[in-house]
């Protein structure tokens, strides 16, 4: 599909992978999306800053220099040497942009209640609804088109929806004077809608063009600083009491107009953010009448709240009368009664082959657009969208390398940040043995470049066609967590091999049905495919080392291992999925087990019990497992613990002999000689799990890298805790 991509101050159409419907969301075939001048011209502006240009901004010159009294020059030099490396690859990645279109919707998917195929629709929300053929928007996040209404118009939803919420908390009544402050798109809608509510409008704005639109929508009064002082005939005009609210819709860097704002307003007014301004507050402008200064959030409540965004958890109408969505669908309302008008300020509409000029145009100065829609073609056969989308719309290919069977192809399903910064840099340090082969994601723009860059043959967003593709022989899944078992379980019945990152599961009904599929195999069948979980600390070349010294003992052995986790939020994603026992202290049960080498007896955990919802109970245990051969093993999983403590820390203790192992950094022994380890900081492991699984692979060794029972208890023993 084409798709518009910001690289460098340009914005260019670029053929990208369609993307997958996901749950809770609707795939939409797009019709028009609607450039936004002010947010969006900004965003392609920002987008040939470097980090060194931002660090000559005085005030990130300040905390640079801060930095280094005390962090020291070598420390903040690597910070930026890392800040450049991700800039540097963001850009040539490049960003999406967008957040305003219309459509039809061909496909809902799971737990969707609103929306089926076919429906005429209207979607919001960065990220979401961008510039691109097909879009992928969360439910409350989509809104019915009503019957009759062009679609055209329908794809400023975003607009009238941010306009909107502005009126809104102004909380003006009926015959009351309110200021807009900046005639663009959203100053014009704005009037348009305070006219409907029976409020006195008074636009300001240094265009004519602008002000005479303002005035054909309803504005009582026009004023154009450059022609006179905006606060005295404002105050003239309310007979010296001045405007009972300034909404404020320009976007400047200036500070001026802000201030002008204050002084327009009567005694105990108000002036409400929708736009952007200088910053530079005199106080006196607000002190004096006892003013509020008040933000107004995009859409409206709901807007960056994930629980109602992404999760699909609607506020109660009674309490929450209008939510963004609810604020977008009587935008849509209004205009389909013809009470907003919108034909006067569509200026152009490009075809989306045709991005570059459409975003070009408006930077005419002459010109100086209001409003620029992007068409994306007919909408009316979905039976023929939906087909063209399933054919060829969610995978792009790219020059193929030969294929040695020395080399193991992997297909990569899930290429966010730790497939990125682990996996992938270690399948390249290991071409000898691995190439990347295919790789599939949820989001088209970042699968495409991490194929494109690492010599993958394609990327798709269809993981099904990595799993079907036979000349994948390893499927390495590194989605997040709640996908895990589906995906390991689907490419199993189709015969590939696995690696899968933490967790196996994340319940027992996933877990019991990769159980019934073995259990149908003879694991020892060479023709049973592989199966493999990254419980990597085992591989570390630290433990390994350790295991060998372990693996001489008469007795028991007791260990402790802490594990400080860091803290996360109660609403992160991860504890919607599992949490983060399941999710990462499997890693250290895993490495228990490998260390004594037997089942598990008995399991006792417990939590602490916080005073407050700063923290959580679920990851902040304690865990004791008591093995068969009498190993005691204990682990301390907390969260509440300070950053600058090192996160991982084992001591072992077995027949007068005691290892300390601080943080995959350093080893102490005492009572037995340990040979010193040449390794880079913190080598964990995830390289050598790959150099032992591609051995096995190649029929080089003979038993799993983990016994199915091994990777099957820890992921139970993680159920119970």
């Amino acid at each position: 599909m084409k798709q518009a991509i910001v690289k460098k101050g340009k914005v260019f159409a670029e053929n990208i992978p369609a993307p997958a419907v996901s749950d809770g969301s609707v795939l939409i075939k797009v019709a028009y999306s609607s450039i936004s001048a002010g947010t969006e011209m900004s965003g392609v502006a920002k987008s040939k800053d470097t980090v060194i240009g931002k660090a000559l901004n005085k005030s990130i010159a300040g905390k640079i220099a801060e930095q280094v009294a005390s962090d020291g020059l070598t420390a903040v030099y690597d910070k930026v040497r890392k800040k450049l490396s991700k800039e540097k690859e963001a850009k040539e990645q490049g960003k999406t942009t967008g957040y305003s279109i219309s459509g039809i919707v061909i496909e809902a998917g799971e737990g969707v209640r609103k929306f089926k195929p076919g429906d005429r629709v209207a979607a919001a929300g960065a990220g979401y609804a961008s510039h691109a053929e097909f879009v992928s928007v969360p439910e409350n996040l989509v809104m019915r088109v009503p019957e009759g209404l062009n679609l055209k118009y329908a794809s400023t939803v975003t607009l009238g929806g941010i306009a909107m919420q502005g009126v809104r908390r102004a909380d003006l009544k009926l015959g009351e004077y309110c200021v807009v402050f900046g005639a663009g798109i959203l100053g014009l809608l704005t009037v348009q809608l305070l006219k409907l509510a029976g409020i006195r409008v008074i636009t300001i704005d240094l265009e004519d063009r602008r002000l005479e639109l303002a005035k054909q929508f309803g504005s009582e009064l026009t004023i154009n600083p450059r022609n006179g002082d905006p606060v005295r005939t404002v105050d003239h005009h309310s007979g010296g009491y001045g405007a009972d609210a300034v909404i404020f819709t320009a976007a400047t860097s200036a500070s001026e107009p802000l201030s002008q704002s204050f002084q327009m307003c009567k005694r105990k007014g108000r002036v409400v953010m929708v736009g952007v301004s200088g910053m530079e507050i005199q106080r006196h402008d607000m002190y004096v009448k006892e003013l509020d200064l008040i933000l107004s959030t995009s859409y409206g409540p709901g807007r960056y709240d994930t629980r109602y965004e992404e999760k699909g958890l609607d506020y109660p109408y009674a309490y929450v009368r209008w939510t963004e969505n609810r604020n977008m669908e009587e935008y849509l309302r209004l205009l389909n009664t013809g009470q907003i008008h919108l034909d006067t300020m569509i200026d152009d509409i490009y075809p989306v082959s045709e991005v570059t000029q459409a975003f070009d145009s408006l930077k005419d100065q002459d010109k100086k657009p209001l409003l620029v829609l992007l068409d994306y073609g007919p909408v009316d056969d979905i039976t023929d969208i939906t087909q063209r989308y399933q054919a060829n719309e969610r995978s792009v290919s790219f020059p193929k390398q030969p294929v040695s069977r020395d080399i193991i192809n992997i297909g990569l399903i899930g290429a966010g940040n730790f497939a990125t910064s682990v996996h992938i840099p270690n399948i390249i340090k290991l071409k000898d043995k691995y190439r990347l082969y295919a790789v599939s994601g949820q989001t088209g723009v970042r699968t495409k470049y991490i194929a494109e860059k690492h010599g993958a043959g394609y990327a798709t967003t269809d993981y099904e066609k990595i799993i079907k593709d036979e000349a994948v022989d390893l499927v390495m899944i590194c989605t997040q967590h709640n996908s895990h078992a589906k995906l390991v379980l689907t490419a199993l019945e189709s015969g590939k091999h696995v690696f899968v990152e933490k967790p196996l599961a994340i319940n027992q009904q996933e877990l019991d049905a990769i159980k019934s599929f073995y259990n149908a195999q003879n694991e020892n069948d060479a023709n049973v495919p592989l199966l493999m979980v990254g419980f990597n600390r085992r591989f570390s070349p630290y433990n390994r080392a350790i295991k060998k010294l372990t693996d001489t003992r008469v007795n028991p052995l007791q260990i402790r291992y802490r594990m400080n986790a860091g803290y996360l939020p109660p609403d992160h994603w991860v504890f919607g999925q599992g949490g983060r026992i399941i999710g990462e202290a499997c890693h250290i049960i895993d490495l228990m087990t490998y260390f004594t080498g037997t089942k598990i007896k008995h399991i006792y955990s417990d939590a602490i019990v916080p005073e407050n919802e700063k923290l959580l109970s679920e990851d902040n245990k304690t865990i004791v497992l008591q093995y068969e051969d009498g190993s005691l093993c204990s682990i301390d999983y907390f969260s509440a613990g300070n950053t600058g403590l090192a996160k991982e820390y084992m001591e072992i203790h077995f027949d007068g002999t005691s290892i300390l192992m601080d943080d995959y950094q350093s080893i102490k022994s005492y009572g037995v000689s340990f040979e010193t380890i040449k390794q880079p900081p913190s080598p964990k492991g995830h390289l050598d799990e790959l150099i032992v699984l591609y051995d096995l692979l190649k029929k080089q060794g003979s038993a799993w890298p983990i016994p199915l029972w091994d990777m099957v208890q820890t992921t139970e023993v993680t159920f119970q805790v």
